[in-house]
């Protein structure tokens, strides 16, 4: 009986270890004449670009060109055509009727503060344009003349003036190398970032109607030249004029004690002291630009700046009088100078 019972338990034992393990799924089987389905495409590495836009074949891209490590160099000249400019002398200051001889004397023989002479400024430039290893493009601006000093900025591909140079500097470097910033095809125009006569420079005392602008540079021609070389005729037309009044700032009484004795002598005008001021400056100018190359092959124009009355100095960011600028390429740039402040 107990053999029997064993027996029962182990073949019990052994149909248990035959059975499938719970939560098996079997494979449901295809229904005949279902093809296999068709294997995923492998996946693209990187991304495709995105298509450039299709380039007018009647424009053309103005770029400075240069190689990492090279550089390009020119030489503005700046040749006066006309007379120097004088500065107006101010009006002479009335005499006091009541003890004011002396003091009216001592004003006659006290000498006027001397105004810029025309000559303290440069008479040529020379632009180095220099590319770094890192594909940033500098600057460096060297003046000729009495007490002039290097400068240095940063520009773009396209000449823009990114940082750096101001005033005189400033103007003349963006007048001669700032190319625009499309593609530009025969009659198409654009304006430089010059600012040729500045207002703040007026102070607060300054009154008038707001300055006269016209800032237009403009692709006359795009013709194929040897070599599949393409010649930009560019030609410039800016203009800028300001007028108004000023008032003087009024000066300190030299004796305290005898301030109201002073005050009550002086007449309603030398009293009121505004004087009209006006400036105008016109730059003309005609370029050809190799566009394969990306440098000049001429360029040439004609700068004008009058002023009337006691107009700030500072205030004009061109060299004074009539000059003609005419710019060239110099085979090797110049060696490098201290540099001090930059030219306001």
């Amino acid at each position: 009986m107990k053999r029997s019972l064993s027996g029962l338990v182990v073949a019990l034992s052994l149909f248990a270890c035959k059975e499938e393990p719970r939560g098996k799924l079997e494979p449901i089987p295809r229904p005949p004449g279902m093809n296999d389905a068709p294997a995923p495409a492998p996946a693209a590495d990187t991304p495709a670009p995105p298509a450039r836009p299709a380039v007018d074949p009647a424009k053309a891209v103005l770029r400075w060109k240069l190689a990492p490590g090279a550089s390009a160099s020119y030489r503005l000249t700046v040749e006066r055509t006309g007379a120097e400019p004088e500065a107006e002398a101010a009006e002479p200051e009335e005499k006091s009727t009541r003890g004011g001889k002396a003091r009216g004397k001592a004003r006659e023989e006290s000498p006027a503060a001397p105004a810029p002479a025309a000559a303290s400024f440069p008479s040529a430039f020379t632009y180095v344009m220099e590319r770094t290893d890192s594909g940033d493009y500098r600057l460096r601006v060297v003046p000729e003349g009495k007490d002039a000093a290097e400068d240095q900025g940063t520009i773009s591909e396209r000449g823009f003036v990114l940082e750096g140079l101001q005033g005189v500097t400033r103007n003349t470097a963006t007048l001669v190398l700032e190319l625009p910033r499309d593609a530009v095809g025969a009659g198409d125009t654009w304006s430089l970032g010059t600012e040729l006569v500045s207002p703040d420079a007026l102070g607060p005392t300054f009154q008038g109607p707001p300055p006269e602008r016209r800032n237009r540079v403009k692709l006359t021609a795009l013709a194929p030249a040897d070599g599949g070389e393409q010649v930009a005729t560019v030609e410039y037309d800016l203009y800028e004029r300001i007028s108004g009044t000023i008032r003087p700032p009024r000066k300190p009484a030299t004796v305290p004690a005898r301030e109201g004795e002073e005050e009550a002598s002086e007449s309603p005008k030398s009293s009121s002291g505004e004087a009209a001021i006006s400036t105008e400056v016109k730059i003309t100018g005609r370029g050809e630009f190799l566009v394969k190359a990306g440098r000049w092959r001429s360029w040439e124009g004609n700068l004008s700046a009058v002023t009337k009355g006691p107009f700030p100095a500072k205030a004009v960011q061109v060299p004074p009088g009539s000059l003609k600028l005419s710019l060239s390429a110099l085979e090797s740039p110049p060696a490098p100078q201290p540099t001090a402040q930059p030219q306001q």
